[in-house]
């Protein structure tokens, strides 16, 4: 037996470190006690490295396995009270409301969207969502476009090759409509569209448009303007203002552009509006007798009208958004107040 072991009394060591393990009121202070009569650099150990007969190592060994049961008994027993102080103390009633979960909700453009669904569908129109991608016959020369007409240029239209390109307005699924069925026909299509433009406060290259066609029998210039009217009453309230002016469409004619009163200055101008206290919705007018001709239908025994306006711009005059690019930046800052 070396000097090391010798020099310790290995039963009041043995009582010293039980009584330390018992009295252990924590599992910290139970690993402390381990480490301190059990861990490697403690004196149990040391000695056990420094053995030389077997009587002694045996001895050690039994002390060593007293320890380490002892220790795994307090720290059983400590785990076991702080899980009945738990479901004794920290009793969860069941009854109780939970946290509430901050929820999703619709983008503002597609709430915009249900609503003019919504309005359209109450007057008895069907709803149609088409290709995004077209060819030139439908999104150019169906419609009337003139060969010269700025819409054809490459600077202001997103070509493909073979005649397709990205549809500038939802105009082509009219096309679409003529070519599928006899007249009457009332119908509206909502998606998005592509345009070349400068990005500004009211415009962005892409954006959601919705295009209606009334095609019947003795529809007039006044059937049209009373359904603009009615849809924009129901999106924006009877409060604000609508007018109408003349413009020029190749695709209708007569053709008027509907303006909505800014909400963001009352109409008394702004930059929004461009100081003019007015916002423009799209255009409309009577469906140009040549449109008909392209889809094979008589225009001396049908008539119709045919409107469009960005749901991005009804959106913003609606809810008064000074700037159409909040609602495509995805900031959620904005987008959670709608």
């Amino acid at each position: 037996m070396s000097d090391t072991v010798a020099a310790v009394d290995w039963q009041e060591y043995a009582d010293e470190a039980q009584s330390a393990i018992a009295g252990a009121a924590t599992p910290a202070e139970v690993e402390e006690a381990r480490v301190r009569y059990l861990g490697r650099k403690g004196e149990l150990a040391q000695a056990l490295r420094a053995v030389r007969d077997r009587e002694t190592g045996m001895a050690l060994n039994s002390l060593r396995d007293r320890l380490e049961t002892a220790v795994g008994a307090r720290r059983d027993e400590l785990e076991r009270a702080d899980l009945d102080r738990a479901l004794t103390q920290e009793v969860v009633d069941v009854t109780l409301p939970g946290d509430e979960l901050p929820l999703g909700h619709l983008h503002p453009i597609t709430q915009t969207r249900r609503q003019i669904e919504d309005a359209f569908l109450g007057l008895g129109y069907e709803i149609r969502d088409d290709r995004e991608v077209e060819t030139t016959v439908y999104n150019f020369d169906k419609l009337a476009f003139d060969p010269w007409h700025p819409a054809r240029s490459h600077r202001a239209t997103f070509f493909f090759e073979e005649g397709r390109l990205l549809r500038t307005e939802t105009s082509p699924s009219q096309i679409h409509a003529l070519e599928e069925r006899e007249p009457p026909i009332y119908m509206v299509s909502i998606g998005r569209c592509y345009r070349r433009d400068a990005i500004d406060a009211t415009h962005y290259p892409i954006f959601h448009q919705f295009e209606g066609l009334a095609v019947d029998r003795g529809l007039t210039l006044a059937d049209l303007k009373g359904t603009l009217l009615h849809v924009m009453r129901a999106i924006f309230g009877p409060d604000r203002r609508v007018r109408f002016r003349t413009h020029y469409f190749p695709f209708t004619e007569p053709s008027m552009e509907p303006d909505v009163s800014c909400g963001i200055c009352g109409g008394e101008g702004c930059r929004t509006c461009r100081y003019s206290g007015w916002l423009e919705m799209g255009g409309s007018g009577m469906v140009d007798p040549r449109v008909f001709e392209n889809v094979g239908a008589e225009p001396e025994e049908w008539s119709g009208y045919a409107f469009g306006c960005g749901i991005e711009r009804v959106a913003q005059l609606h809810y008064d958004f000074p700037d159409i690019r909040a609602l495509w930046e995805g900031d959620l800052r904005v987008l959670t107040q709608f």
